[in-house]
């Protein structure tokens, strides 16, 4: 399998062809990697490269890591979760990675030979996020969403970040807003289209993130015009990392993720090939 990397429009990717994939277009899916392991866009492409969905996968790099990492270290981005866990590093990079994206994928489409057609994304971690907010908030025709471990509450991501601070987290009227902006249950509702989604939780996920990714699918399923293209898979013995630490370089795919990779493909398998 040839892996492409470069830049989108500044943003940087790694992309995986279908395989056996003869001259032609083929759809696409776009990823967002965790900032837990597999903290890269590379790394994450190891980790969940869906060999066997007939799409073309792309992996973005999101802000300030991999290739836009500062010096090359994660320092800066620790900085920033202590300085506010919350207005100077999840909600800026959640927008900044999503409002990047549509610049990204027309950069894409004139590089690879993807098809016109709705696309796939699928977001693990504060990924799963910006996979949301873009659901939420762009005129992108999306085919199917699918989130791994993902944190569906921003409020949820801040008291995980509490032990990287180093201190408990201060709310303010202005830090709630915030949260609220970034709170896809209390939005799932209004999502402006419906496309089947598959939610992966990890057994040994963190509480609050498992409890709120059940409260997502059962606010999508009381909403969905078809509830039985909404659905939710627990996986045994998942925590919520997907690889070792550190995380960075590419590295030989884990049975957790091996698992949560077999899910994933059989499930976009059904999106793309009906």
């Amino acid at each position: 399998m040839q892996t492409i990397t470069g830049t989108a429009a500044g943003v940087p990717f790694t992309a995986l062809p279908p395989e056996g994939s003869a001259d032609g277009s083929a759809p696409l899916i776009v990823t967002w990697h965790m900032l837990d392991a597999p903290r890269t866009d590379a790394a994450f492409a190891a980790a969940l490269p869906l060999t066997g969905v007939p799409a073309w996968r792309v992996h973005l790099g999101m802000p300030m890591c991999g290739d836009r990492m500062v010096d090359g270290r994660v320092d800066a981005v620790v900085d920033l979760v202590r300085e506010d866990a919350l207005a100077a590093f999840l909600v800026p990079f959640t927008r900044q990675a999503a409002e990047e994206f549509p610049a990204a994928l027309a950069a894409l489409r004139d590089r690879l030979p993807v098809d016109e057609e709705p696309i796939g994304v699928l977001g693990a971690s504060l990924g799963g996020a910006v996979a949301l907010q873009v659901l939420a908030t762009s005129d992108i025709p999306i085919s199917a969403v699918a989130l791994v471990n993902p944190a569906v509450r921003i409020r949820s991501a801040v008291g995980l970040a509490e032990s990287l601070a180093g201190h408990a987290y201060r709310w303010t009227a202005e830090s709630r807003r915030l949260a609220d902006e970034l709170d896809f249950v209390a939005r799932a509702a209004n999502f402006p289209a419906q496309p089947p989604l598959l939610l992966v939780s990890g057994e040994q996920d963190h509480p609050d993130l498992r409890a709120d990714a059940a409260a997502m699918v059962d606010v999508l399923r009381e909403r969905h015009a078809h509830p039985n293209l909404i659905e939710l898979s627990t996986v045994p013995g998942l925590a919520h990392a997907l690889a070792d630490e550190p995380g960075l370089e590419p590295a030989p795919q884990s049975p957790a993720a091996r698992a949560v990779d077999e899910i994933l493909t059989r499930w976009f398998r059904r999106r793309f090939t009906g």
